[in-house]
């Protein structure tokens, strides 16, 4: 029985897969839709924005027409009021990846997002996600006081523990 991987060490190892990286507008879509033409590829977006539904501006996103006839993992996934993490992606890749597989398919990685490829191939890190109880704190105190006053209370908090620890 082979374990499950998670998305700490989710790293692609030895699946065969196919991938377009490169800045937004530099025609990777283009190349991605030739080669699905092609050949049998199931293409999996790599993209922070595009797993975004309603932010289209931007993206580059193919048009609706396109994604219809030939769709798209990872694209529209999310409402942009969510969070949506580098762990997540990595759990909805390698599930994607899968899927491709299993249909006989090779996975073809397009995008953009570095982080997301690099956490595909490195693995991320093994610390905890941030507390929801915490973030929430810092939130209502940013509103309270504003950003740019915490930001100046975190700076005198370091230099004073600088400061501690020269002495």
């Amino acid at each position: 029985m082979q374990a499950t991987p998670t998305p700490h060490d989710a790293k692609l190892g030895q699946k065969p897969v196919l991938a377009l990286l490169g800045p937004t507008a530099s025609g990777k879509t283009a190349v991605a839709l030739e080669l699905a033409a092609r050949y049998p590829v199931q293409i999996i977006s790599v993209d922070s924005v595009m797993i975004y539904r309603e932010m289209n501006i931007g993206s580059a996103k193919p048009e609706p027409a396109v994604l219809a006839q030939l769709p798209h993992e990872l694209v529209d996934i999310c409402d942009p009021a969510e969070t949506y993490s580098v762990s997540a992606f990595c759990r909805d890749a390698l599930a994607a990846i899968e899927r491709a597989e299993a249909a006989g398919k090779v996975p073809l990685l397009v995008g953009g997002t570095m982080m997301y490829f690099q956490a595909l191939l490195d693995g991320i890190s093994q610390l905890p996600s941030t507390d929801p109880a915490v973030r929430a704190e810092v939130q209502a105190e940013a509103a309270r006081l504003g950003w740019p006053a915490l930001h100046a209370g975190a700076g005198s908090s370091e230099r004073s523990a600088a400061d501690r620890s020269r002495r």
